[in-house]
């Protein structure tokens, strides 16, 4: 019955992103290209497909031989127009996923402006040094023409099955996919069949310069936020635990946490949530209903409890997350960002 009251919003919704590309492929909307090569890691779907462990690791890589930049449009804050972040940045000025970034690369120019050109513009100006910029999240928004688009597809959600939004999660247009340069799916399986790849690149693959590359996700030992007041020994397989997240597609990271420990507690919230007392004073509850166990969050909803003073220390001496990267399944990690590296300095 739901499914039926969305199509006809989903098809509103699809007619709407079809005349917005119309607009940009007639001329009347203006893409603008940079001087400085410009990396834009993007999808087409809403939800978490790993777009930020993905500019880390081709941010990381690429700082070996460029002075890199990352722009942002930086989801959720509260301020407008071209800010610069800094690491000691409140969350809610900057976006969570580019505080996260600037805390882990604190040498690379991040900055956010939701019109990506004009912060490019800006980066650019104010940066002259600058060489290569990676753009998180603008596959869709096409007034900036990137010379390089890496796409990161779900293999839990094939785009061939789903449906546009409301009715299902894709928010562009599979037939876009032609524009991408690189496809990176993730969350594939362990045991992902041959057939299956072949079939996805089938469905991917619409010119003959794409390349797919197969990923999962790759979690690590838990780490205390607050190291200073946390236990010295690290957690046990089996040990209690209270899953926290605040992402946008929470599956994975509850299905390893299950996995590895005794999960007694789960506090699922939105994507981007903003933290509050309330929350501080219901993990407090949790803490005291479960007084041997610990919490385990995401790196990015880690970030959003760095001010000491507002996480009270019960909860700060029990406070862990989990670093994940991205996993290479089929070639490595290397030969695409090799790959990658000579597409940025070729023609």
């Amino acid at each position: 019955m739901l499914k039926c009251l969305l199509a006809p919003v989903a098809m509103l919704y699809k007619a709407g992103v079809t005349f917005r590309h119309r607009l940009f492929d007639w001329g009347i909307l203006k893409s603008e290209r940079f001087d400085v090569p410009v990396i834009c890691i993007g999808n087409i779907t809403v939800g978490g497909t790993g777009k930020t462990p993905m500019a880390e690791m081709v941010l990381d890589y690429m700082s070996q031989f460029h002075r890199v930049a990352l722009i942002s449009r930086g989801y959720g804050r509260r301020t407008k127009g071209y800010l610069e972040v800094r690491a000691d940045a409140h969350y809610r000025d900057v976006g969570d996923e580019p505080l996260q970034i600037k805390l882990k690369f604190p040498e690379v120019v991040v900055a956010v402006c939701e019109k990506r050109a004009e912060g490019i513009r800006r980066l650019l100006a104010e940066h002259p040094e600058i060489d290569l910029v990676v753009m998180d999240d603008g596959f869709q928004h096409r007034y900036v023409e990137p010379k390089i688009n890496i796409v990161m597809i779900d293999a839990t959600r094939p785009v061939q099955h789903d449906r546009m939004l409301p009715a299902g999660s894709l928010r562009d247009l599979p037939e876009q996919l032609h524009r991408a340069h690189y496809f990176i799916v993730t969350k594939c399986p362990e045991r992902m069949a041959p057939i299956d790849r072949r079939i996805l690149r089938k469905v991917l693959i619409q010119v003959a310069y794409q390349r797919v590359y197969f990923t999962r996700f790759e979690s690590f030992m838990p780490q205390p936020l607050y190291g200073d007041e946390a236990p010295g020994e690290p957690l046990k397989y089996g040990q209690r635990v209270i899953a926290l997240s605040g992402i946008g597609n929470p599956g994975p990271f509850l299905q390893t946490l299950r996995g590895q420990y005794d999960v007694v507690a789960e506090m699922t919230l939105d994507d981007h949530h903003v933290y509050k007392v309330r929350d501080m004073n219901a993990l407090e509850a949790l803490l005291a209903k479960y007084p041997d166990a610990v919490i385990v969050t995401t790196e990015k909803d880690a970030v959003k409890m760095t001010n000491r003073a507002k996480v009270p220390q019960a909860v700060r001496r029990a406070l862990y997350y989990q670093p994940i990267n991205i996993s290479f399944i089929e070639d490595s990690a290397t030969d695409f960002l090799q790959k990658l590296e000579e597409d940025v300095r070729g023609n």
